[in-house]
């Protein structure tokens, strides 16, 4: 290793030789290689981590370029963990990259982030968001965590000794706009990565005041920067709706599947019950018999709704499924 790439850090007094050390001997798991992705990324190969896992099941396209300048036009098509890790390779070849070319689950959560001493979250899902916060905080791994929408978001730092990112986003959202639908400005994300690096960093070189319990707000509508921290902040009793895998239902599961017919011609489980969030709403839906109820949608938007509709009437256990976009057929899970 040169310690030439490096000189410029270790100098600092809150890195130094040692420091470096501990930066040479961490591992870090970075799901999504996105637009939060990328400058974390290259943040922290630039630092000379060890080991970092790059998990990400999209390609490069070229609309999500001014906001994921890792890649280039060549990459379009590509794995983005396959365009990824080239790139980075070139930046830092000291680091050892793993490419994971397959989405994040509840079902291989920990076999793809195994040995993980940071988990970063820079994936555009809540499925993944909540898993990954449910899992680290089980485990007492330090999750970094961030969200962008149009001109402003978060990074936060939770789990590993501070409260869940459940304590302090208990709910999700009450709509599903992402950068997809709503847009972002390329430099939002590129300041919320960036940040997320730094916290990851942080945590690896023990900083005081700790970045775990912190959270950062940006809004450049105002050229505005804040932060809170939440180290007292209260953990729910047991994780409120989790998310499982599809392989996780059970046949002594109430399986609800909520997307239409157009959406999905292929319920999840072949004998799910279809109805809507407005159904249930409106209770014009009576639900199947079953020891738990599971509720699917795409996002997982749809099913925590559901959930928050009927838990206040049905006393049994809740469960949601997130399906994303790959088709799920009938021989998933059990049919009952």
């Amino acid at each position: 290793m040169t310690m030439d790439r490096y000189a410029r850090q270790t100098i600092l007094p809150q890195v130094g030789a040692s420091g470096q050390a501990a930066l040479s001997q961490a591992a870090i798991a970075v799901i999504g290689a996105g637009g939060l992705g990328c400058p974390a990324l290259q943040y922290l190969v630039g630092a000379g981590v060890d080991a970092i896992t790059i998990i990400d099941p999209d390609v490069v396209n070229i609309s999500n370029l001014h906001r994921q300048p890792l890649y280039g036009a060549a990459s379009q098509g590509q794995a983005k963990v396959a365009a990824a890790k080239a790139a980075l390779n070139d930046l830092n070849g000291d680091v050892r990259i793993e490419a994971i070319c397959e989405p994040l689950t509840p079902a291989n959560v920990a076999a793809i982030t195994a040995g993980a001493d940071v988990i970063m979250d820079c994936a555009d899902s809540f499925a993944a968001t909540y898993t990954l916060s449910d899992y680290c905080w089980q485990q007492h791994i330090p999750f970094i965590s961030a969200s962008a929408l149009a001109l402003s978001g978060y990074a936060g730092g939770f789990c590993g000794g501070a409260p869940s990112l459940r304590a302090v986003f208990p709910a999700l959202p009450s709509n599903l706009a992402n950068c997809a639908s709503a847009g972002v400005l390329g430099p939002v994300v590129g300041v919320l990565g960036a940040l997320q690096a730094q916290m990851a960093l942080e945590v690896i070189l023990q900083l005081e005041p700790s970045p775990l319990g912190q959270v950062i707000t940006i809004d450049f509508t105002r050229q505005h920067f804040a932060s809170f921290r939440f180290d007292g902040a209260p953990e729910p009793a047991q994780p409120v709706f989790p998310f499982i895998a599809a392989s996780a239902i059970t046949a002594a599961d109430a399986v609800i599947e909520l997307r239409a017919v157009e959406e999905a011609p292929q319920a999840v489980t072949a004998s799910a019950m279809r109805t809507s969030v407005a159904d249930l709403q409106a209770q014009r839906a009576v639900l199947p018999a079953g020891d738990r109820l599971v509720f699917c949608c795409r996002s997982g938007l749809r099913a925590w709704r559901a959930a928050s509709v009927i838990s206040g009437h049905d006393t049994r256990p809740i469960a949601l499924v997130a399906l994303g976009d790959t088709p799920v057929g009938p021989t998933t899970g059990p049919s009952h």
